[in-house]
């Protein structure tokens, strides 16, 4: 029996694709990555994901797990070999159950994110992770990445949000780790090996994730701001008002909103664009709306009347507040749409980001005078997507051929403040040699022991990470 025979036995002929039917899962969503494969198979439980591992490893055939296909750095795309099977795990979609007398969920890692979020609130609980894709990025994506999003500030990140695994091994065993418990001192903890691996050590195929009350209220508020700095005394005065129920503090510098309003009809911006940053604060309240609204307004009185803020916006309904973060979930399309920019997904110390804006932007104006900088993200966990346009006039593939001479710059600006030059979207392709440059040898040797431990034969997703 050969490897595409064992295959389809395996999970059955109609999911193993290859030719044509296996083309939308070999180019990522920004058309950067482009990869060829044996075939794409879509196993529907752990038990055909562990025959599909096993029969791979027999074979020695390298293997590229797959979530949504919306990440960024080309995590979950093969190479152009063809020698790898791609295993999408989008069939695996179920959630297996709800416990809210101990506030979790167990989802299985095809779940879209959106669903999970769903299902959790028709219980009347919160999964709070939440970004722009949640509509089709999935949790085995979102685990393999350890994705933020726009609540980390209150909830933390993916890997902050889960109490067990499920992962198929590169062996083709399964470690049946889905325990709901918030203490369990055993020893190692080994789910956080596989959260943030990007598929390099095994296969996610479920997760037991914390559930959290529904909010009494939410406010949100769109501020025109003067400088990142005031931004940055906005978020520290908001935090001091309005304690863990600040959930979320965004900024996004004038250029990235007017492009994102240019390209996006639909969108409303509430305020003129006349400041050089904006400021998107929501506070999620367990007492009610009216105390969330007074505590927003105290908040914004002051900052006003000590300049940090020369403008604001506060959503009166869902409908409004919908719009704001429109505003902000718009972005990535509409750049998308102007041809995209280099991108760059970093994280700094707070008090370290209004300094390195300034002077970075100047470093790369200086360099490339048709440079446009694109900047927008999370100021209150201090995730910057940091990306690079292009003046009116000059084409995006200007920036492209000079790519590597503008991360280098920028990476090289981050890790001089002690900052990561991946906060939330991973290594992947993108970024694998560029982490040589900032990581310590010994944590190089270290990641690549456990590699080595946990996948001897090199065969999950090689060329990822590490």
């Amino acid at each position: 029996m050969n490897l595409l025979q064992a295959l389809a036995a395996a999970v059955g002929e109609a999911n193993v694709l290859t030719g044509n039917d296996a083309q939308p899962y070999l180019t990522d969503w920004r058309r950067r990555y482009h990869g060829r494969a044996q075939a794409v198979v879509r196993p529907g439980s752990t038990t055909e994901v562990a025959a599909v591992v096993r029969a791979c490893a027999a074979a020695r055939t390298p293997m590229v797990p797959q979530g949504g296909n919306t990440g960024l750095v080309g995590g979950g795309t093969p190479d152009a070999s063809g020698d790898a099977v791609l295993i999408s795990l989008q069939r695996m979609n179920r959630v297996r159950s709800i416990d809210t007398a101990n506030d979790t969920i167990t989802a299985e890692a095809g779940c879209v994110l959106q669903a999970v979020q769903q299902a959790a609130r028709s219980h009347g609980r919160l999964f709070p992770l939440s970004l722009a894709a949640e509509g089709s990025a999935t949790i085995g994506g979102n685990l393999a990445t350890n994705a933020g999003g726009t609540q980390v500030l209150r909830y933390g990140n993916a890997r902050d949000l889960a109490l067990g695994l499920e992962v198929v091994l590169a062996s083709g065993e399964t470690w049946d780790g889905l325990r709901g418990l918030r203490k369990d001192n055993t020893g190692y903890d080994l789910k956080h090996l596989f959260i943030g691996g990007e598929g390099t050590l095994g296969i996610i195929t479920a997760a037991t994730l914390k559930l959290y009350p529904l909010p009494a209220a939410q406010m949100t508020a769109l501020a025109a701001v003067p400088s990142l700095t005031a931004a940055t005394r906005l978020l520290e005065r908001a935090r001091a008002a309005a304690g863990a129920a600040l959930t979320a503090f965004e900024v996004m510098g004038r250029i990235t909103l007017q492009h994102a309003a240019e390209m996006l009809p639909a969108l409303r911006t509430p305020l003129p664009l006349a400041q050089p940053w904006y400021a998107l604060l929501e506070l999620s309240d367990a007492e009610s709306e009216a105390h969330a609204s007074a505590v927003l307004e105290r908040i914004l009185a002051a900052a006003l009347e000590d300049g940090d803020i020369v403008d604001a916006a506060v959503a009166r309904s869902l409908a409004e507040a919908q719009a704001l973060w429109a505003l902000r979930e718009g972005i990535p399309e509409a750049h998308a749409k102007r041809g995209g920019n280099v991108k760059h997904d970093i994280s700094l110390p707070v008090s370290c980001i209004a300094e390195f804006v300034e002077t970075t932007n100047a470093a790369l104006r200086s360099r490339f005078d048709w440079i446009e900088p694109i900047v927008f993200g999370h100021l209150g966990d201090g995730n910057l997507h940091y990306n690079m346009g292009t003046v009116p006039g000059t084409s995006i593939d200007v920036a492209f051929a000079r790519e590597r001479e503008i991360n280098d710059l920028v990476n090289d600006a981050v890790h001089a403040r002690g900052g990561s030059i991946s906060a939330e979207h991973g290594l992947g392709q993108l970024k694998r040699e560029a982490i040589t440059r900032y990581k310590p040898a010994i944590e190089l040797e270290l990641m690549r022991r456990i590699k080595r431990a946990l996948d001897p034969l090199g065969l999950m997703n090689p060329g990822k990470l590490i």
